[in-house]
């Protein structure tokens, strides 16, 4: 009658819920519906020092390369430039 239900009673990997899943790899403790164990204070130290690096890394660089933001070479002086290399026409042509 109902072609799917005989798909997934044919896969048994389609017809297994979620619910009855078990972690994979040992990936830590099962966090379902509650909420997962605090993390020991030498991984927060750690943390806390990559992010320092990380933001002492980004500022450094910005402060000694800022080509990396505003471009490696001089931006051109707009005021500079000719109607004939802006595509505007003269003003005697109609």
């Amino acid at each position: 009658m109902f072609p799917a239900r005989s798909l997934i009673r044919a896969v048994p990997a389609l017809s297994r819920g979620f619910a009855t899943s078990l972690p994979k790899h040992g990936a830590g403790a099962w966090a379902y519906r509650a909420s997962p164990p605090k993390p020991s204070k030498f991984t927060l130290y750690k943390a806390e020092m990559v992010g320092a690096v990380m933001w002492w890394w980004i500022l450094y660089h910005l402060m000694t390369e800022p080509e990396h933001i505003t471009g490696e070479f001089p931006y051109p002086d707009p005021s500079k430039w000719s109607n004939e290399e802006l595509g505007i026409p003269a003003d005697d042509e109609d």
